[in-house]
């Protein structure tokens, strides 16, 4: 089983034995509680419910239990969970505009929509082959891109402020939903040139909207103020000692820098630029988690990856604002918003890559441009996962359920928009066919090379490298795509 099948057992085990005062304090295990509040009640529930399966999964230093009726139990749990999902994607569809909508069914933009959230490759091996709930978290946040989608602002406001206090890596987007919120519902009135009419402001808007805010975190956090133990909660959630990247770097903007480093390192070393022995021998693609000093390049600090995920937010906040196009100006910006923070972030896990993915599927069905960047994040962010399965019984697997998604996306979209011009181009065409050699590579000839023993980290090098290089594109594509699209004389009435 995965690592995060004994997180989420640990978690069950520590909400239902220990006091609420202890949660955050509790280190038995490695895996120590470090997701928000609403979590871990969610755990609290779900451990009232297990002690009726397998009491013994309950006990704390039971580590690394894994009994059939535990195994059945924590599986069904998340299969019960994304009851949530399915009701949201069901949201998300009503929101589609049915106009290119064929005779066939499964032509029709919220069918496709449908089964490209449903099936989502990334989503379904994370979930139910690797392990976590990011179903029924990723169902409130389409749940609230749905409401705020229908105009039902408050209701949309209030699922995302409570989404924040189940997982916290959803701030990533937070900037979109707030600058979103307060163009649209905080301000009421635009001009006829689009441009914002100040004496629009509710006063009335801004104090609802400030007012679920505060009960949420109140409700949230509001007991570990009380006991004065907010600043340990706080220390659990952005615990940043373990480093700019994790074990398997995320593809994003760092691996190309860690890959960077490591070339000139090699470089310096063979041309005598380098001393030998000042240069460090631990290696950030050893699996383990660790702080990492770079060799030629300057290290990075947690506060560089803030302040260059902040510059790469603003202007898609800024296209929000000036340049409104309504529900899909905010999805873009969502996406953007998501991607950014996955380039430039601390210590992202390769996973973060769904919270772009799934937004951009509702963008997919919409127009072609947005299809086709879709076609390059999900396969190319979906290939990048699939290290977490790196057992011999599940390479079928994988590649099996990856084909039949992938080949899915690509001839659904390409059967909605016949009459557009081609989704992709033949440069672009070529490097996701790349993905093949690459992956026969990894699996096949490097086990069975000798560079395995002196080299073992090469193949998660090479899939990260080279996937950042296709998702670094997707984000400058659709990135160049938003800062270029005039607004309509219908959007700026909006």
């Amino acid at each position: 089983h995965s690592t995060d099948f004994e997180v989420h057992r640990n978690w069950l085990a520590i909400t239902h034995n220990l006091p609420l005062s202890q949660w955050y304090y509790e280190a038995t295990s490695e895996w120590t509680l470090d997701y928000p509040p609403f979590f871990a009640w969610f755990e609290y529930a779900l451990s009232h419910i297990a002690k009726y399966f397998d009491p013994q999964m309950l006990v704390i230093q039971n580590l690394n239990y894994s009994s059939h009726a535990t195994i059945f139990f924590q599986r069904f749990s998340v299969i019960f969970t994304d009851i949530l999902f399915i009701y949201a994607v069901r949201e998300c569809c009503r929101c589609v505009n049915g106009k290119r909508a064929g005779k066939d069914i499964m032509e029709k933009p919220t069918f496709i929509l449908a089964a490209l959230l449903l099936w989502n490759f990334g989503l379904l091996i994370v979930d139910h082959i690797h392990f976590q709930y990011n179903g029924f978290l990723f169902g409130l946040m389409l749940l609230s891109i749905a409401r705020l989608c229908q105009k039902r602002y408050l209701e949309g406001a209030a699922l995302f402020a409570v989404l924040l206090h189940f997982k916290h890596i959803y701030v990533y987007v937070a900037p979109a939903y707030g600058i979103y919120l307060l163009r649209s519902y905080c301000f009421t009135a635009n001009n006829t040139d689009g441009s914002l009419k100040w004496r629009s402001f509710s006063f009335l808007h801004v104090t609802l909207l400030g007012l679920i805010v505060c009960l949420v975190s109140a409700l949230s956090l509001g007991p570990f103020i009380v006991l004065g133990q907010l600043p340990q909660v706080i220390s659990r959630l952005f615990p940043f000692k373990r480093g700019l990247c994790h074990a398997y770097w995320a593809p994003n903007f760092w691996a190309l820098y860690n890959a960077m480093d490591k070339a000139l390192t090699v470089i310096g070393l063979k041309y005598n630029f380098l001393d030998p022995t000042k240069i460090p021998k631990a290696s950030m693609t050893g699996g383990l988690v660790q702080e990492f000093q770079h060799t030629v390049l300057p290290s990075v600090t947690p506060l560089a990856t803030l302040i260059c995920t902040l510059i790469s937010i603003l202007p898609s906040v800024f296209c929000l604002w000036f340049k409104p196009q309504g529900p899909r100006g905010f999805l873009q910006c969502v996406v953007l918003c998501a991607l950014s923070a996955f380039m430039f972030g601390w210590h992202v896990h390769e996973k973060a890559i769904l919270l772009a993915i799934l937004p951009l599927s509702l963008l997919s069905v919409q127009r072609a441009k947005d299809a086709g960047i879709y076609l390059i994040l999900t396969t190319t962010g979906h290939f990048s996962l699939f290290p977490l399965l790196f057992t011999l019984p599940e390479l079928p697997i994988k590649i099996l359920l990856m084909l039949l998604f992938t080949i899915y996306s690509f001839s659904s979209l390409k059967s909605l928009f016949r009459r557009e011009k081609s989704l992709l181009n033949w440069l672009e065409t070529i490097y996701l066919f790349q993905l093949v050699p690459l992956e026969i590579f990894c699996e096949i000839i490097f086990p069975l090379s000798p560079w395995k023993l002196t080299l073992p980290f090469v193949p998660l090098l090479l899939t990260s490298v080279y996937c950042a290089l296709g998702i670094t594109y997707a984000w400058l594509k659709l990135y160049v795509s938003v800062l270029t699209e005039p607004v309509s004389v219908r959007q700026k009435a909006e």
